[in-house]
């Protein structure tokens, strides 16, 4: 019998949806509006893709995914606060996230910046105090491991990676672009912080310097996956299902791997770059599944 994606990941979304609500401030009539802010778009649902990897990861060297769970809930804070900020007048221009109005429309511009600013910083809170009083009282498996975690999601998330591949994005708007200038990019927009999962749940689970290198090319190859399964859905995919609008890349003049090399061929690409992954994790046993059926529904999904 196969692996059974659908359950695992439902699972470990209600679980990672607990943590999540218990790391932020409670949130009753008289909270303060900030907080009201991040909660409305950390709890609005979504994949939970990057946590997900996390927990996948440590799981597949062996580790205990009690301990990579406050990490990926740091680095789902973190993906949050950037589609805040991404959505915002300056940057997208989106109303639509998660099939609800985004954060600078339920609330406002400047308190959708702060609550994006406010998660990204309560997001180092956390890693902080991994295996300490900030999750459980959890010793986690090295004393150096909430310094390591701080270290690999610094680098993702700051100006060496996330943000400058935002700011590519940005200023790549209306230009031609070869195909090695696009996946750069998107190596640093949505690969990093990807990469940055699979490495801290590797870290977490105790993993070799051999179990990081494949497990950190797994998730560039993923992450290449998933960003053009993206761009295809942003050409065809539903809206309905999708929670968000489609042919936003053609109207902003978006350079696109549909745009540049045809649909067709981002559909056989996304699943070239699929295959790599899935080589990647040959050497490990049923332990590494949940990645592997990951790397499958990243290419198939439909939102």
């Amino acid at each position: 019998m196969g692996f059974d994606l659908k359950t695992y990941l439902e699972r470990q979304r209600v679980r990672i949806e607990e943590a999540l609500d218990g790391l932020l401030p409670a949130c009753g009539e008289d909270a303060p509006r900030v907080v009201q802010a991040m909660r409305y778009s950390l709890m609005a649902g979504g994949k939970r893709l990057r946590p997900i990897l996390c927990i996948a990861s440590c799981e597949a060297v062996g580790g205990d995914s009690e301990t990579a769970l406050p990490i990926g809930c740091a680095i789902e804070m973190i993906h949050t606060y950037s589609l805040i900020h991404d959505d915002l007048p300056a940057m997208d221009n989106d109303t639509l996230r998660r099939g609800k109005p985004t954060c600078h429309v339920a609330f406002d511009e400047a308190t959708a910046i702060l609550a994006g600013d406010a998660l990204l910083t309560h997001a180092f809170s956390v890693l902080a105090g991994v295996g300490g009083q900030g999750f459980r009282d959890r010793v986690p498996p090295s004393p150096s491991l909430p310094l390591q975690a701080i270290a690999i999601v610094s680098q993702a998330a700051g100006f060496p990676g996330m943000i400058e591949g935002q700011m590519q994005d940005m200023l790549l708007e209306g230009q031609p672009a070869s195909l090695e200038v696009l996946e750069r990019m998107h190596r640093l927009k949505t690969g990093a912080m990807i990469e940055a999962s699979v490495a801290c749940g590797v870290l977490s689970g105790g993993g070799s310097h051999a179990d990081m290198d494949r497990f950190c090319s797994y998730a560039r190859h993923i992450g290449l996956a998933f960003q053009i399964q993206d761009d295809i859905l942003n050409v065809e995919g539903d809206p309905n299902i999708m929670g968000k609008a489609a042919g936003t890349d053609h109207l902003h003049r978006k350079t696109t791997y549909p745009s540049l090399i045809g649909l067709d061929a981002a559909k056989v690409l996304a699943v070239a770059h699929r295959n790599e992954a899935l080589a990647a994790l040959a050497p490990y046993d049923a332990k590494a599944d949940p990645l592997r059926a990951l790397a499958d529904y990243i290419v198939r999904r439909n939102r």
